[in-house]
């Protein structure tokens, strides 16, 4: 069964919940497909069996000893990664798209075209099962394929280890990445606040998921912080036919369980929070 846990936007508590999902259980695989800002393995330190490079593409670099600083390829380039700087042509490694056509019309063969391959792809053992997360280099792209890499990592961890879980961490959003964490997963659930753009958002990522016609259940993180709003995200729910999984209250020991390294399972297991949470987890593994 794979449970893949998202956001239509950032700060709702969406790693929090994961973490407390992958400590429910003794034996789970934990996806981390959160690339741009991977967190989990902060939090449960894995011992990392296995590390891969993933190449998301091409930037163009400059062969000083052939360039003779013409600018010619200033005037080509599209993505205004050329410019001079002190009299001389230099290449933007954040603003360079990789298309290589400055190296294909620079009159002294000056410009080279070089693989990034700084991002990662980790594999590993944590102390509640197995461990899979990526890490998405700065200023590197594709991040969707990488996240297609840490999920077929983590199925294939589920089958060679027997484990019936995993819990994906999946990045906030609409866009591709999340459509890779996401694509034939068993469930999805949608981590919101109480706010209007956690509403907004949640509208947003509800319209995702039924595209793909995957069970979605919502999750009101904070739900003490503003009842109207609280009440308006419940409504549309039941207009759409979309089950509220959990109310969760705001509760700072979930920032401290972080603090401390762990989730709030482990760090308090018998409060309030951490047994909605048991609760919630239980409907959705039970099938009820």
């Amino acid at each position: 069964m794979e449970i893949a846990v998202i956001s239509g936007k950032g700060g709702t508590g969406k790693s929090s919940i994961s973490a407390a999902f992958a400590t429910l259980k003794n034996h789970v695989v934990l996806a981390d497909c959160d690339v741009d800002a991977a967190n989990l393995y902060i939090l449960f330190n894995p011992v990392v069996e296995k590390e891969k490079a993933f190449v998301t593409g091409q930037k163009a670099v400059i062969d000083e000893r052939k360039c003779t600083n013409c600018g010619y390829c200033i005037d080509f380039c599209r993505f205004d990664a050329i410019r001079y700087e002190n009299d001389k042509v230099i290449i933007s490694e954040t603003l360079c798209d990789g298309c290589v056509l400055c190296s294909r019309i620079c009159p002294y063969d000056a410009i080279n075209n070089i693989y990034e391959d700084k991002s990662r792809m980790y594999a590993g053992s944590f102390r509640n099962g197995r461990m899979v997360y990526g890490r998405l280099a700065p200023g590197e792209e594709n991040s969707g394929k990488l996240v297609n890499m840490v999920r077929q990592e983590a199925k294939r961890e589920a089958e060679n280890n027997q484990l019936a879980v995993t819990i994906i961490d999946g990045p906030p959003g609409i866009g591709c990445p999340v459509i890779s964490a996401i694509t034939g997963v068993d469930h999805v659930i949608i981590v919101t606040e109480p706010s209007i753009s956690g509403l907004h958002d949640l509208k947003r990522t509800i319209e995702i998921t039924s595209r793909f016609n995957l069970k979605s259940w919502v999750i009101i993180n904070k739900s003490d912080i503003n009842s109207n709003i609280s009440e308006l995200i419940k409504t549309y729910c039941k207009n759409t036919r979309i089950d509220i999984l959990a109310e969760l209250p705001f509760d700072s020991q979930m920032v401290e369980a972080m603090v401390q390294c762990k989730s709030i399972i482990e760090w308090l297991p018998d409060s309030i929070i951490s047994q909605k949470m048991i609760q919630a987890f239980n409907r959705i593994t039970n099938g009820s």
